[in-house]
């Protein structure tokens, strides 16, 4: 299983899950500052945008466990508050 699926999988499962707390513990605790997160969520939705796969990928297979732990955190929030509206 690829990285990419590995995320999916756990972005699905933490949905049934409505409480933050765990993630907000998580980003927490991260070696990156707010301007590297700002600059992760606009690569992450400007890649995923485009329709280069393999750009994204190599993109993707080069994030360290912080960053990773960004975009799962990002993914759950957003889904969050589109089911809420």
């Amino acid at each position: 299983m690829d990285k990419t699926q590995q995320l999916d999988n756990s972005v699905i499962a933490e949905l049934q899950n409505k409480d933050h707390s765990e993630q907000l513990k998580q980003l927490d605790n991260l070696s990156c500052t707010h301007g590297d997160i700002i600059e992760l969520l606009a690569q992450y939705l400007a890649l995923s945008e485009q329709d280069d796969d393999s750009q994204f990928d190599a993109w993707y297979d080069a994030l360290c466990q912080d960053q990773l732990r960004v975009l799962k955190a990002f993914e759950i929030f957003r889904a969050h508050y589109e089911q809420a509206h």
